[in-house]
């Protein structure tokens, strides 16, 4: 502990500098617990070399006193900013996703258990990224870095090894065996989507996805052309792979290509729920019911999927921010360790990475068998053939 004679940085003396914002010290925590100073303190900063009973017994007098420490004391002894920082994304146009959204509230969460807090900030492109990330890092006003979108071939990953900033990957670039990194096994999810629709009968599944080059997409139509080369389905799903950027028009102007050929899929998987809704409107003006006359299913399941009753592999984006505070924990310098689990549906990938499973959430867009669908129509087609033969005999 940097010391000055008759003073404790930690606690900054008797205490009384504190009062400002709590009118405890730690001095009155000490005395309440019945311990050291010292003791309170390592309850901050380590935790690991008090014994649980003792603890237990310093925080309940840290709940009941109200005590906060004087956190640029802390900054100051242990040469910590307590700051994580991650670059904010640009809004989408025409997308429903929210998976930034939660990730940010996750990692926001995940970083306050550590008794850190979360920066974000915004960048023009990943130059200016990368340039923020240098500037933080030099002055000392961030300890650590998260990346988020890494995708194949990122650039960015290589350019913070250089500058020597403790960071760990919201993603994966395929060359990540020199920095830690956190990620979805979107293959498993294209896979279990798969999975579901054979099961429910369906022979000719469409895909719409992102463009070529989009490693995530990449994965999930990986796990899905998988499970479909296993029942011998390839074939049959031939030619129903369309790309496009994930927004709802394209969407739609996909969908339109599939449903109007002379052969449709009777079931389309979308790479998200944006494209999922996209592929909605297009079964609509055809005369379409979801559900009954094509099975949906989209990716992240996002509040929209709930609301149109979409099936949809939710990403576990609560754990995955979890996994990467405890992958950055070693490396910071400053924090607790009672950081929550990571996930227990995860794969350490080593040297550095972790992967984490989807589930996919299933819904009335893809819930029906493909035997219940011709059943519904049927009966639909003889109320039709039952109503147009009354209405002849009234003529």
């Amino acid at each position: 502990m940097l010391e000055v004679p008759g003073v404790d940085v930690f606690e900054q003396g008797s205490g009384d500098e504190n009062r400002g914002a709590s009118m405890a010290s730690i001095a009155d925590v000490a005395v309440a617990a019945g311990v050291s100073r010292q003791t309170v303190s390592n309850v901050f900063n380590a935790p690991h070399r008090v014994r649980k009973e003792t603890r237990v017994r310093v925080e309940a007098a840290i709940e009941a006193l109200g005590y906060q420490p004087n956190r640029a004391a802390q900054a100051l002894r242990a040469q910590a900013s307590r700051v994580i920082g991650i670059r904010i994304e640009s809004i989408q146009a025409d997308s429903l996703t929210t998976v930034h959204d939660r990730f940010l509230h996750a990692l926001a969460e995940a970083v306050q258990a550590i008794d850190h807090h979360l920066l974000v900030f915004a960048a023009d492109d990943p130059d200016d990224e990368i340039g923020t990330y240098s500037r933080l890092h030099r002055t000392g006003a961030v300890d650590a870095f998260v990346l988020y979108g890494i995708d194949e071939g990122d650039a960015r990953p290589a350019q913070m090894l250089r500058l020597g900033a403790p960071f760990a990957t919201f993603g994966r670039t395929g060359h990540d065996v020199d920095h830690l990194w956190v990620d979805v096994d979107d293959e498993s999810g294209g896979a279990a989507v798969a999975q579901h629709l054979v099961a429910r009968g369906h022979r000719r599944i469409g895909y719409i996805g992102f463009p070529e080059g989009s490693s995530v997409g990449e994965r999930r139509v990986t796990g899905l052309r998988g499970v479909l080369d296993k029942h011998g389905l390839l074939g049959e799903s031939a030619g129903l792979d369309l790309r496009g950027q994930d927004e709802v028009a394209n969407g739609a102007r996909l969908a339109a290509v599939l449903l109007d050929r002379p052969d449709p899929p009777t079931a389309v998987v979308a790479a998200s729920d944006t494209l999922a809704v996209g592929v909605a409107q297009a079964a609509r003006t055809r005369g379409l019911v979801i559900g009954r006359d094509l099975a949906l299913v989209g990716f992240d399941d996002t509040p929209t999927a709930g609301v149109f009753d979409l099936s949809s592999v939710r990403q576990p984006i609560e754990a995955v921010a979890r996994c990467i505070v405890r992958a950055l924990l070693p490396g910071l310098p400053a924090g607790r360790s009672q950081v929550p689990a990571c996930a227990e549906q995860s794969t350490p990938q080593p040297p550095h990475g972790r992967l984490l499973a989807p589930t996919l959430v299933v819904r009335a867009s893809s819930a029906a068998t493909t035997q219940g669908r011709a059943s519904s129509t049927a009966t639909t087609q003889g109320r039709a053939s039952s109503a147009a033969t009354t209405q002849g005999i009234k003529g």
